[in-house]
């Protein structure tokens, strides 16, 4: 695992870790948005010709937060499957072969958009679904960036990006973690996401992820 970026949120001590995901270590909680399982597959399914390995290569990259985390929960805020084509052999076995690994880690699935229209996880999974917010300590845990009457939101389904400019007509746009005033915005974990650029402002701070680092924006 890379070196986690420990900031204060709604009065509590959160990890942004590069690989696009927070730990929570007050509560042991790994959380993580917008996974996207299988989002190749469906795309394949469709004819489209995309890359190969996206679910192992997730899956991977949370093995390696597992290892390295001592994690008494993994949450996922939304999107843990793309769409219906998602439930291909190949994805549903490897997420199979996954989960056997951790048997005893309780996970709970926030029901994001494209959960509903993919259908939720199958049950042998022993995910738990829920409907959003989970509220849980200061937060509520969301798919949908919406603001909450009396907690502060932890969302996804933005997958957001921050453009960085250098000289000339350089720039990078990079996946980055927007925190701000009542929402706060997790980037997309999936590696085969696309993006949605966000502006930084007096309200919010913004910390991009690069080279396996995290970085804030001054």
């Amino acid at each position: 695992m890379s070196t986690s970026y420990p900031v204060r949120l709604a009065g509590e001590e959160l990890w942004l870790l590069p690989e696009k995901a927070i730990y929570w270590p007050a509560q042991q909680a790994l959380l993580i948005a917008d996974v996207h399982f299988g989002k190749a597959a469906a795309y394949r399914s469709l004819g489209q010709p995309v890359p190969h390995g996206t679910t192992a290569s997730n899956i991977a990259v949370l093995e390696g937060l597992l290892a390295a985390l001592p994690c008494r929960q993994l949450i996922f805020l939304g999107d843990f499957l793309h769409g219906p084509g998602s439930h291909a052999t190949g994805t549903l076995s490897a997420l199979a072969e996954w989960r056997a690994r951790h048997p005893d880690l309780p996970m709970t699935l926030i029901r994001g958009n494209h959960d509903k229209r993919a259908g939720d996880p199958p049950a042998s999974l022993n995910i738990r679904v829920v409907p959003e917010p989970l509220l849980l300590g200061p937060f509520a845990l969301q798919h949908e960036p919406a603001a909450h009457p009396q907690r502060h939101v932890l969302a996804g389904h933005v997958h957001p990006v921050y453009r960085l400019n250098g000289r000339g007509r350089q720039s990078l746009r990079l996946a980055c973690f927007r925190l701000g005033e009542d929402i706060s915005l997790l980037p997309a974990f999936g590696a085969f996401t696309g993006g949605y650029q966000v502006d930084r402002d007096a309200s919010c701070r913004i910390f991009v992820i690069g080279d396996n680092e995290i970085w804030p924006v001054s």
